[in-house]
């Protein structure tokens, strides 16, 4: 696997495939989870993919995000959707330059809407460009049983389950209004959306395969056409 924290320059193809950017946020995931749950699933979910295509070039994580709903819990740290716009849009512009494609792997819905931006942008520029998000269930949006069953799959040790408290398990698109008004401190006092109970890293191993077979097909279809 080429990745760019860990090689010299001579090691990297010019042009590269593809590289590939994992996305996530740091921001509040309940008591229980850390702050980097996003960007530790998009840089699992990457690497796996970049080990399985040699052709690829992972590049560092970026572990900051448009995560202005849970700025109503201290730690949470946001660039907002400008700043990661721009952000975006310029690494993809540099990428562009030694690399035939680009491919953000997402881990933060708050990413999308940026994102999406970027992706039309670049491709308007004639940049080969893809985007893809991890989800999780329509109930179970954030810090619940899909996030802390990942956690205890990748990394157990910043899981505390003793301190796991259920919160709203409406779908999302229920709970948006109040969402986007007051942010998720209005909706959920623990900062969960969903509920943890049941979470296992049996669970987190499949759900990961799961996520990486998914994602291979996208790229597969991606390469392809």
């Amino acid at each position: 696997m080429t990745a760019l924290d860990a090689a010299s320059w001579p090691s990297i193809p010019s042009p590269a495939t593809a590289v590939v950017v994992p996305l996530g946020s740091t921001e509040q995931h309940g008591r229980h989870l850390p702050f980097d749950t996003d960007t530790a699933v998009a840089a699992e979910l990457s690497r796996r993919l970049v080990n399985r295509r040699p052709d690829f070039v992972l590049a560092p994580a970026l572990a900051y995000g448009a995560s202005g709903e849970h700025e109503g819990f201290p730690g949470t740290l946001s660039i907002g959707h400008e700043a990661l716009e721009l952000l975006l849009l310029e690494l993809g512009r540099s990428a562009s330059r030694w690399a035939e494609r680009l491919l953000i792997v997402n881990g933060h819905g708050g990413n999308l809407a940026p994102l999406a931006a970027v992706v039309e942008r670049l491709r308007y520029e004639g940049r080969d460009v893809l985007s893809w998000s991890a989800a999780g269930s329509a109930g179970d949006a954030h810090a619940g049983r899909t996030e802390t069953s990942l956690m205890l799959a990748l990394r157990p040790s910043a899981v505390r389950l003793d301190a796991a408290v259920a919160g709203p398990s409406a779908p999302l698109n229920e709970l948006l209004p109040g969402l986007r008004a007051s942010g998720v401190a209005a909706v959920s006092e623990s900062g969960v959306l969903g509920d943890p109970a049941g979470a296992s890293a049996e669970e987190g191993h499949l759900l990961l395969a799961d996520l990486t077979a998914r994602l291979d097909v996208v790229v597969t279809t991606w390469l392809a056409g």
